[in-house]
């Protein structure tokens, strides 16, 4: 598959080759317009030239006194470029020649006007009713390097153009995306609790269409977490007082009742209601997780909520719990005093739980605000760690439960910006569990 790069730098990159490769196009189609212009002057100064050299030549042969087959090289030097020439009689003698002519590149003595041979441009013009003739010869390749020397004239932009493309395309492109970037940072900072809308009457015409059908999709997953958390709160709010007033009456009909199968039955339902009472306050829980705010306004000291926790469920704990804390001051985070009451508790309720009985759970806080609590037990292999995350999943164990402890844990450390880490066996041991969040450290 592949993968979506960036679209300011396929922007750039884009349109700064489309700039250089238009640079080259039009710098060809210039270099031969160039060309065609350079010939045409070139043809004007060579017939110009002709029609200087041609009365001159004709003068110098009739008043000269040696015999007219006699060469004679002319004092002229006024000639454009490397243009050569030839004066020849009908015959094809010499008359006159300049000083670097090769008489090898002429043509026929007759040869009237312009021609063009695999190395020269000729041109031929007639005197003395044609019984002269002039003939003049520029090498082609002193035309071609004009040529070449104009085009590359041209190109020379491009050494400064490159990168002031690049530069300007690239500032006027993040400029343009300046709302799309803000609307990416505007998706990146929201929580997981955090569905209001984003506002979109900023981004482009192109872009608005999504990101205002992003809303909508916002909006219809909020109305329907809302609703399924005020379902789960409202239900588990109305089953206490029932439950409530039905586990007393089972309470009291067990005492009342006689030794007997009467009285084994209502200790069967007493067991059943209070596990009902139970997992009503995990859905009450795992509503407020979802539901509520997990920060605070102001930092909460971790060491101060932890000790109060675990002083209360060692009351009715049946092994130790070991608590660890730092030695120097409190522990600041802004999580929510209640939503941490509830992970934690419900951390170490699941260590004593599902621990190996007898043994001790550990609890640790550290000075970063990371909380760890292990117990000891049957090792987890990845698979069953990466599920035990989820609602209503139980582990491997007999232990009573409804599955819902972690997943409380999982909301809550999400909502609150906290990383959960699950490891089986714990650090530093070959067996148990340990389950370790990092919380958001808070100034004093």
């Amino acid at each position: 598959m592949r993968v979506a790069g960036s679209l300011q730098k396929q922007l750039v990159y884009g349109l700064t080759l489309g700039i250089v490769v238009l640079w080259l196009v039009a710098t060809a189609l210039s270099g031969l317009i160039v060309q065609r212009r350079l010939d045409d002057a070139f043809d004007d100064a060579m017939q110009g030239a002709a029609q200087r050299i041609l009365p001159l030549a004709v003068m110098d042969i009739i008043n000269r006194e040696d015999p007219p087959s006699q060469q004679r090289v002319a004092p002229l030097n006024a000639l454009p470029g490397q243009v050569a020439y030839l004066v020849r009689d009908r015959e094809g003698t010499i008359l006159l020649q300049s000083r670097d002519a090769d008489p090898g590149v002429f043509g026929p003595p007759a040869m009237l006007g312009f021609s063009t041979t695999t190395t020269h441009r000729l041109y031929g013009a007639g005197a003395l009713r044609d019984t002269v003739f002039l003939q003049l010869a520029e090498p082609l390749a002193y035309r071609r390097k004009a040529a070449r020397d104009a085009t590359f004239a041209l190109l020379l932009p491009l050494l400064l153009l490159v990168p002031a493309s690049l530069l300007g395309v690239w500032l006027y492109v993040r400029f343009r995306l300046r709302s799309v970037r803000a609307y990416r940072r505007a998706v990146e900072a929201r929580g997981v609790g955090d569905l209001s809308p984003i506002h979109t009457e900023s981004l482009p015409l192109e872009i608005r269409p999504s990101a205002d059908a992003v809303n909508r999709l916002i909006d219809r997953l909020r109305r329907a977490l809302e609703t399924e958390r005020r379902f789960t709160a409202n239900s588990a709010h109305e089953l206490r007082t029932p439950l409530a007033a039905a586990l007393a009456q089972v309470q009291r009909l067990r005492r009342e009742a006689a030794e007997g199968p009467l009285q084994a039955r209502a200790v069967q339902i007493e067991a059943s209601l209070r596990e009902l009472s139970r997992l009503a306050e995990k859905l009450m829980q795992l509503a407020k997780a979802e539901g509520g705010s997990v920060l605070a306004e102001e930092p909460q000291d971790l060491v101060l909520l932890l000790t109060h926790l675990v002083d209360d469920l060692q009351r009715a704990a049946a092994v130790p719990i070991r608590l660890v804390l730092p030695s120097d001051g409190p522990v600041l985070s802004p999580i929510d005093a209640d939503a941490f009451a509830i992970l934690a508790r419900n951390l170490m309720e699941n260590a004593l739980k599902h621990g190996a009985p007898g043994q001790p759970i550990d609890v640790d806080l550290s000075k970063s605000a990371r909380l760890t609590v292990i117990n000891a037990g049957e090792v987890l292999n990845p698979a069953e760690l990466a599920q035990l995350t989820g609602r209503f999943v139980r582990g491997r164990g007999g232990a009573q439960g409804y599955g819902l402890g972690l997943a409380i844990v999982t909301t809550i450390a999400d909502a609150a910006g906290a990383t959960l880490t699950l490891t089986s066996p714990a650090t530093g041991r070959t067996d148990g569990f340990e389950v370790s969040v990092q919380f958001a450290v808070a100034g004093p």
